[in-house]
């Protein structure tokens, strides 16, 4: 039985990688807590991908600290193997087996496997057991990836880009396999570009772009520059639309409601919000692409 460390499950400090000349990774600093699903962002070309390989072990880095469970993956040890699942961007299938059949034949490769039919039902398959994969939809596919990754009863799982090409439909069924990993108290490395995606899944998140960390936090509580903003608009007596943002709505409310009490007028589609996790990567990488 696995001994419960206090360290996190991931922690990346000044981790780089390069190409000859090109540094694809120029010191990225994260860590993932145990139980968190942390989210990667970042445009294409960003260097998630490359990350998350050095992580599983499947790529050298060229310099900086690495540890996964304890371990470091760059030697590849069977031990974190056994206690790691891994969703591929894209992945093959034997198309004459049916899912129960693929889920047994994984299953076998592990010392303590979870229940197959368990498996099954975790990732949504219950109907489709007894399916031909090659009968499968491309979401079914997609959850098939999810029980192979998890028939292993992993500690950690990283997802690449895990709904790439679905459709709304799939990507929820994909989203709810996701909430039930970590109700089962697994952690979760997920790499995206699909801004909802981390917002309706992950606790944190990193936002990356040409190699390097651009803010980390979570989606709901990100702010550019370390703030928390707020936008309070409202329309004004010519029935202009009106703006302005602040770090503390309190005063601006009690200034405008005030103000408009006294004048005998009513603030009309007056609003307070705060910035969306779309809004913080826009303006963060147009900050850097300048």
């Amino acid at each position: 039985m696995q001994t419960v460390s206090d360290a996190p499950a991931i922690l990346v400090r000044d981790l780089r990688k390069a190409y000859g000349s090109t540094e694809a990774l120029q010191g990225i600093d994260f860590e993932v807590a145990r139980g968190e699903v942390f989210g990667l962002l970042g445009p294409n070309g960003a260097g998630k991908t490359t990350t998350v390989e050095i992580l599983e072990g499947y790529r050298e880095r060229s310099g900086g600290i690495v540890s996964v469970l304890d371990m470091d993956p760059g030697q590849r040890p069977i031990q974190l193997r056994r206690r790691v699942g891994i969703v591929l961007q894209s992945s093959g299938m034997y198309r004459h087996l049916t899912v129960r059949e693929a889920v047994e034949h994984w299953a076998a490769l592990y010392p303590d496997p979870r229940d197959v039919d368990e498996t099954v039902a975790l990732a949504g398959l219950e109907d489709k057991a007894d399916q031909r994969t090659r009968r499968l939809s491309g979401g079914q596919l997609r959850r098939l990836d999810f029980a192979l990754a998890l028939v292993g009863d992993p500690e950690l799982v990283f997802l690449d880009e895990p709904t790439t090409g679905f459709d709304p439909a799939a990507r929820r069924s994909a989203w709810e396999t996701v909430r039930r990993l970590q109700a089962l108290g697994k952690t979760v490395l997920l790499t995206t570009h699909y801004l909802d995606e981390a917002q309706a899944l992950c606790d944190r998140v990193a936002i990356v772009k040409d190699g390097r960390v651009l803010a980390v936090g979570a989606p709901a509580q990100l702010g550019v520059g370390g703030t928390s903003r707020y936008r309070v608009s409202w329309r004004d007596g010519a029935g202009e639309l009106v703006a302005q943002e602040t770090d503390d709505p309190t005063a601006l409310l009690h200034r405008l409601t005030s103000a408009a009490l006294a004048r005998g007028e009513a603030l009309a589609d007056l609003s307070v919000t705060r910035p969306s996790l779309e809004d913080v990567y826009l303006e963060l990488t147009a900050e850097e692409a300048r």
